[in-house]
């Protein structure tokens, strides 16, 4: 299938990335459905992109009409019978294989036979998920880096499994929403930038329980020193410590290496509820949720 046949994109899960990454595509012209099971969370998806798109217009970086217009292309729903005439999925839900699993199933009969089923996961490979649909040849990752409306790469990942048709198809579709896509053709998990990001991570973290030096001044140096536009805390808070929490312990749960659980204090701020940005608190506190864009 040529990209060009590709009209109906659907997004499963209207999170920070979900929302983000809908709206990605609808500015790229693309009919959009995002679908969530919660019906709080397809509004507070629908209210951050709308505070985010009033920036943008305020920048002048888009025009009210473009936005209205790219507003008008996404359809918010609960149900996934939207997905009947949908050419191309990203899922983009929790981190968690068996859910991915079902919902993967669920897509595999409610999508027509051509539709791409692709996960957003940068730690869940692909071949985790192909065996749950009828398609496994349809079946990758393209993983975006967050906040979507703002990062240009995206990393396509090739499993075992996947069609090198799928494959080009997917690193043309994400040309055609204006995004940079580098192509890894054999899969491992957290892909080529979150395992160079991860070692950085477990470092800083070392350096911060060890009492080496605070948390503020580790994310000091990053930017100061090395030129990083956020340091590694900053950058959990953004992305979500729950986020890391949970991609390590699936990290963990496949390897049984004990230097892949989550650290002491990523363990003691998800179980606390402090998730960053989106809870208000993490390792910094803040007076709104969102993180701006």
């Amino acid at each position: 299938m040529p990209v060009d046949k590709i009209k109906n994109v659907a997004v499963i899960g209207a999170g920070t990335m979900g929302a983000q990454i809908a709206m990605v595509c609808a500015l790229a012209q693309y009919q959009v459905v995002l679908q969530d099971v919660s019906k709080e969370r397809l509004e507070k998806g629908r209210g951050i992109l709308k505070e985010q798109m009033e920036r943008r217009v305020q920048k002048g970086r888009l025009t009210e009409d473009e936005v209205q217009a790219a507003f008008s292309r996404i359809v918010f729903t609960t149900s996934l019978d939207e997905l009947k005439d949908i050419d191309f999925v990203i899922e983009a839900i929790i981190e968690k294989v068996e859910i991915k699993r079902e919902l993967f199933s669920k897509l595999d009969e409610v999508t027509p036979r051509h539709a791409i089923l692709a996960t957003n996961s940068s730690t869940i490979v692909s071949s985790k998920l192909a065996d749950a649909t009828t398609r496994p040849d349809k079946v990758c990752n393209v993983h975006f880096f967050n906040p979507a409306l703002v990062m240009e790469l995206v990393e396509v990942v090739r499993g075992p499994h996947t069609s090198r048709e799928t494959a080009e198809l997917a690193m043309s579709f994400i040309e055609s929403i204006n995004k940079y896509p580098v192509l890894l053709n054999k899969e491992i998990s957290g892909f080529v930038a979150n395992r160079i990001l991860g070692k950085l991570m477990d470092e800083a973290v070392y350096l911060l329980e060890n009492g080496i030096a605070s948390h503020e001044d580790i994310d000091v140096v990053c930017k100061k020193a090395l030129n990083h536009p956020i340091g590694p805390f900053a950058l959990m808070d953004l992305t979500g410590i729950d986020v890391n929490y949970l991609v390590r312990m699936q990290r963990y749960q496949e390897s049984g290496d004990e230097r892949d659980r989550p650290s002491n204090i990523v363990q003691e701020k998800y179980e606390k509820g402090e998730l960053g940005r989106k809870t208000g608190k993490g390792f910094y506190t803040y007076e709104s949720a969102p993180a701006k864009v």
